[in-house]
């Protein structure tokens, strides 16, 4: 098996169901045979049952139940049943575009040192959304982790995820500490000596948040995250410093040009940011204890 992609997933079946079929438009042929996608269902309900059984017959399918809502420990649950080679873990409402799959296989046949992949967030509009991201591709580091990692597009050697612990289930959603559990588990890769690197063309489309409703009520929690990921990595000023001037520029401009839910995104980024970053206990128990694997290869 190639590719382990394992989806945890809390309230949505259309866009599942939209995941999949994207999975399906994978490889010159329609699909491949070296892909499983696990699917760690956090629902209480079995609304997903339909979801799954138009699908089963076409995608390789294993579907596991949480009673946790907590995203990491989900993801961590199909890490352990992963059999691929590669490990990601795409969120329930982002879509592969056709070629994916291909470019990031080439990527790890071409480099066998190379133990983590990613690239930015795609936005159905157009262009890139979600973040602010690099525009030059290479080498990860502790300085450009920040702008060159999102959790749905961060694809791993499935020993190197195993050894580091996979993802810590303190961060991302479903926790205090909102967000950030890509750019943790990429640093840990990191200092743990694997190599990293960034490209601006493995592109992955998900729904653009920035400045929407839905933005505004998670950026405190969110905030909360990175704060506590820079706390956590002892990052130098010069790194940790413009994320939490910009923004306060931006709920100042908010605030003069009267868009004051913008200005309460900002802020609530601000704070969220100043909590997790004064937080004492951030690099308690990292490095984390290995995962195991309760699947062999195939």
């Amino acid at each position: 098996m190639r590719f382990s992609l394992i989806v945890a997933t809390r309230g949505r079946t259309r866009e599942l169901s939209e995941l999949f079929d994207s999975l399906l438009a994978q490889g010159q042929l329609g699909g491949r045979r070296d892909l499983e996608v696990i699917v760690v269902d956090q629902n209480g309900d079995e609304r997903l049952s339909p979801v799954i059984a138009a699908h089963a017959d076409r995608l390789t399918l294993i579907w596991r139940r949480s009673t946790v809502a907590n995203a990491c420990h989900a993801r961590n649950l199909g890490l352990r049943e992963a059999r691929g080679e590669i490990v990601a873990f795409p969120d329930d409402d982002c879509l592969y575009p056709p070629g994916v799959l291909e470019r990031v296989d080439a990527s790890f046949a071409a480099d066998p040192a190379l133990a983590v992949l990613t690239g930015p967030a795609a936005s159905p509009a157009g262009g890139l959304g979600s973040g602010r991201w690099r525009e030059d591709g290479g080498a990860i580091t502790l300085a450009n982790v920040w702008t060159s990692v999102i959790e749905f597009n961060l694809f791993l050697r499935r020993e190197v995820a195993l050894a580091l612990g996979g993802f810590d289930a303190r961060l991302g959603p479903g926790t205090e500490w909102g967000s950030a559990e890509g750019n943790d588990l990429v640093l840990r890769a990191i200092r743990a000596g694997h190599r990293a690197s960034y490209d601006p063309g493995l592109q992955i489309l998900h729904p653009d948040k920035r400045l929407t409703e839905i933005a505004r009520e998670r950026a405190y929690r969110y905030g909360c995250g990175l704060g506590f990921v820079l706390r956590r990595h002892r990052v130098p000023p010069a790194v940790w410093l413009p994320y939490f001037v910009r923004p306060l520029g931006g709920m100042v401009l908010s605030a003069a040009r009267l868009r004051f839910g913008d200005a309460g995104y900002y802020w609530g980024s601000f704070s969220g940011r100043l909590r997790g970053f004064l937080a004492r206990d951030a690099a308690v128990g990292v490095p984390l204890p290995p995962l195991a694997s309760s699947a062999g290869a195939a």
